[in-house]
C-alpha cells in the first residue's frame, strides 16, 4: 500500500466537486498485487490479473519486469486499461518474472513517483517491491533512517522496506529482508523482486490476504483467487500467516522454499475482506466469499427480522447478504434499486443542483416495485451515513410506505490502520451516534446491525473469542492486533501540545 507518511489519520474525502456523491461513504481497500515467476509472457499475465484486481485500487497502476539482465518498469496514474493494455507497453516490459501493483487514492501525495512496484539498486542488484498493507511504524522509522543518511525519493510507507534491506549487515539478501521485516509493525502481503527470484510474504498475523498459484510451470502470487482465475491458473493454497516463499529464478517446484522466521503467532487476517473488500467469486483463507456473505444475510435475518414485503439489496456491495436475507427470512429478493456501470469517481458536478442529480445518475429507486410497499434495504456497511441517508430519502420519494436498513456487519466505531482507507475516526457516523441516533439520522423506519458474534458465526466460528479472537476486526471493537507506533506517538504529542497550549 501506498500512503503518505506526513499525513496521519486522514480525512479522505476530497472536494466535493470531485467525489461522487457515493463514494466517500465507503470503506476502500488501498492495494492489490500479483506477481508472476516462469512464464514467457510475464508482463501480459500481470497485467489480466491486475485487471481482477481492478477493485482493490483505481488511482494507479504499475508493472516491473526481469529479463535475466535487467529490470523494467512501467508505472502510470489511472486504471490497469488504457495504461496496459497496449501491445508496445507489454513489449517493453520483457522477461519470465513480473509484478504489478493497484493503487488507490488518498488525500496524500498522487504523484507517479509514489506509484509501485517501487525499485532501487542495491549492493547486491536491482530489488523491486508490491505492497499491500500498512507499515504502523514507518514514520518513526523513516525518521531513524533519514538521521542515518538514508534519501528517500517517495512519500510511501513502502520505501521504509528497501531502505532497512539496504543498511541491514546480513551477508545474504534473504537474510538481510527478514531483518528488515522483523523491525516493521503492521499489515504487509509483499511480492519482491530480485536478480536471484521472486519473494512472497505475509505479516505474521497474516492480516492482509495473498494466495498461490500455478500455471504450467509459472508460480503465481496474487491478492485473490480471482485474478488466477483469469489467467487460468490453478489456486493451491493462501500464503500462510507469517510466510516468507522464495522462488528462485527458472526454479522447478522442488526448488521452491517456504521459510518462517517469525516463529508461531496466533493469526488475525481482516474480517473485512469477507463482509466486502474481495470480490464476491474470490476464496479468502479456504471460504467462498460469496457463501460467507450469503450466511452473513441469513444470520443478520435471524438476528433483525422484519416484517416487510420486499428484501432489497444496495448494489452492488449488499446482494449477497440480500439473498441470504431473503432466503432465510421467506421474503421476497428484488432490486428496488438500479445501479449504472458507467458513471465514474471523478464525474464533475457544477453546481448544487446538479451534485444533488448526481445520486440518480448512480443509483435509480425501481418506483414500479416499491410504491406503495414495506422494504428492508440490505447493506454491507455505514461509514459516514451520508449514502445510506441519500438511498433512504431516494426510496420514500419513490413511495415506499416504510423504510427498514439491515446492516450486514457490526457498526464501524474505530478507523482502520492496516491499509484500509478509513475517515477519521471522528467522521464514523456510529463512533458520534448510538443505533437509535444513526437510524434518527438517516430517517428510516427501523436499522439493525449484525452482531459481532453473529459475524464469526457466519464465518463457521461459534463467537468471537475473548482472547485472541480469529480475525482482526479492530475497525467494530478497537482491539488492534499491533501495536500503533505512528498513530500513538501523534497523539502524545497532540496532547503535550494542547498542555503547553494551556499553560501559556
Amino acid at each position: 500500500m501506498l500512503t503518505t507518511l506526513d499525513h496521519i489519520g486522514p480525512d479522505h474525502n476530497g472536494p466535493d466537486y470531485l467525489a461522487h456523491p457515493f463514494d466517500d461513504d465507503k470503506l476502500r481497500e488501498e492495494c492489490g498485487v500479483f506477481g508472476v515467476s516462469g512464464a514467457s509472457t510475464a508482463s501480459a499475465m500481470v497485467a489480466l490479473g491486475l485487471h481482477a484486481l481492478q477493485h482493490r485500487g483505481q488511482e494507479a497502476a504499475g508493472i516491473t519486469s526481469w529479463d535475466g539482465h535487467d529490470f523494467h518498469s512501467h508505472r502510470a496514474m489511472g486504471h490497469v486499461a488504457g495504461n496496459f493494455d497496449k501491445d508496445e507497453t507489454i513489449r517493453a516490459l520483457p522477461g519470465d518474472v513480473a509484478c504489478g501493483h493497484v493503487r488507490y487514492s488518498t488525500t496524500g501525495e498522487t504523484s507517479l513517483r509514489n506509484v509501485q512496484p517501487l525499485y532501487a539498486e542495491l549492493s547486491s542488484g536491482g530489488f523491486a517491491v508490491a505492497h499491500n498493507g500498512n507499515i504502523s511504524n514507518a514514520m518513526k522509522l523513516r525518521h531513524e533512517l533519514v538521521r542515518r543518511g538514508s534519501i528517500f525519493q517517495s512519500t510511501s510507507d513502502t520505501e521504509v522496506i528497501i531502505h532497512l534491506v539496504a543498511t541491514s549487515s546480513y551477508r545474504t539478501l534473504l537474510d538481510r529482508f527478514i531483518d528488515a521485516l522483523k523491525q516493521v509493525e503492521g499489515a504487509y502481503s509483499l511480492i519482491c523482486m530480485t536478480a536471484e527470484g521472486m519473494i512472497a510474504c505475509r505479516d505474521p498475523l497474516g492480516i492482509r490476504p495473498l494466495v498461490m498459484g500455478r500455471l504450467g510451470d509459472a508460480v503465481i502470487f496474487a491478492s485473490e483467487t480471482v485474478a488466477l482465475d483469469v489467467v487460468g491458473a490453478d489456486y493451491i493454497r493462501s500464503v500462510e500467516p507469517g510466510e516468507l516463499i522464495v522462488v528462485p529464478n527458472g526454479a522447478s517446484a522442488d526448488q521452491i522454499r517456504s521459510h518462517r522466521p517469525f516463529g508461531e503467532v496466533s493469526a488475525r487476517p481482516c474480517i473485512f475482506e469477507h463482509v466486502y473488500f474481495s470480490r464476491p467469486d474470490s476464496i479468502v483463507d479456504g471460504s467462498s466469499v460469496y457463501s460467507v456473505r450469503k450466511a452473513i444475510g441469513a444470520q443478520l435475518a435471524i438476528e433483525d427480522p422484519v416484517e416487510v414485503d420486499y428484501v432489497i439489496p444496495v448494489p452492488d456491495s449488499g446482494v449477497p447478504a440480500a439473498i441470504g436475507y431473503a432466503q432465510q427470512s421467506g421474503i421476497p429478493f428484488e432490486l428496488g434499486i438500479i445501479r449504472s456501470h458507467y458513471i465514474g469517481r471523478t464525474f464533475i458536478q457544477p453546481g448544487d443542483k446538479v451534485r444533488h442529480l448526481g445520486v440518480k445518475l448512480k443509483h435509480n429507486a425501481n418506483r414500479a416495485l416499491i410504491e406503495g410497499k414495506r422494504i428492508v434495504l440490505i447493506d454491507d456497511s455505514i461509514v459516514r451515513g451520508t449514502t445510506s441517508l441519500k438511498i433512504v430519502q431516494m426510496m420514500r420519494e419513490a413511495g415506499a410506505k416504510e423504510v427498514h436498513m439491515r446492516i450486514a456487519s457490526p457498526p464501524t466505531r474505530h478507523s482502520c490502520f492496516y491499509g484500509v482507507d478509513t475517515p477519521e475516526r471522528s467522521k464514523l457516523l456510529a463512533h458520534k451516534l448510538d443505533i437509535a441516533g444513526m437510524r434518527e439520522f438517516i430517517h428510516a423506519d427501523s436499522l439493525a446491525f449484525l452482531s459481532i458474534d453473529g459475524l464469526y458465526k457466519a464465518l463457521g466460528e461459534a463467537k468471537r473469542a475473548d482472547i485472541r479472537p480469529q480475525y482482526c476486526d479492530a475497525c467494530f471493537t478497537g482491539d488492534y492486533p499491533t501495536s500503533l507506533t505512528d498513530q500513538d506517538e501523534t497523539e502524545v504529542r497532540d496532547q503535550l501540545e494542547l498542555l503547553s497550549e494551556r499553560v501559556v
